[in-house]
């Protein structure tokens, strides 16, 4: 049970982390990702809908900010226990920074490969207009991520 909440401490943390560096990116006038599109989504693939040609341009799902925002942490937690199950459960009482990051880094796969084409972006941004730029700005967001499960990590060891 303690490692399930380390799990999910560790998850949560990050992805605040990661909602930090986003909202700085915004503050900057840098585009991030809007969740609610995530539970837009989510709410079609529900009703057989897996990829669009621009999820932007997809009939609204009610509820869909929330949703998205509750498949975002979901998301990290996920990350977090995929961590603990590589690293063992012996990460959350001694946590090192590289393997965090190492699978921070390695979760960048999702977007790229699966959520942006299935919203209409292709595969590694290729349909956006800065694909390189896109790509590079994802792959810092989840290297973030990374820092911040080895940031919650700490906390959860020093709690």
């Amino acid at each position: 049970m303690n490692e399930a909440a380390g799990v999910v401490w560790v998850g949560v943390g990050a992805t605040v982390v990661m909602d930090g560096w986003s909202w700085i990116l915004k503050g900057l006038g840098v585009p991030t990702l809007d969740y609610a599109l995530v539970g837009r989504w989510a709410g079609h693939l529900a009703r057989g809908r897996f990829a669009h040609a621009g999820i932007g341009r997809s009939a609204p799902i009610r509820g869909e900010a929330a949703l998205g925002w509750a498949i975002h942490y979901a998301v990290g937690i996920a990350f977090a226990a995929l961590l603990v199950a590589m690293w063992g459960t012996g990460w959350l009482h001694e946590p090192r920074l590289l393997p965090a990051l190492a699978v921070g880094v390695a979760t960048v796969v999702v977007p790229l490969f699966v959520m942006q084409p299935a919203m209409g972006a292709g595969f590694a941004a290729s349909r956006t207009p800065t694909p390189l730029k896109s790509c590079l700005r994802s792959a810092a967001t989840h290297a973030v991520f990374g820092l911040g499960m080895y940031l919650a990590g700490v906390l959860w060891q020093a709690w």
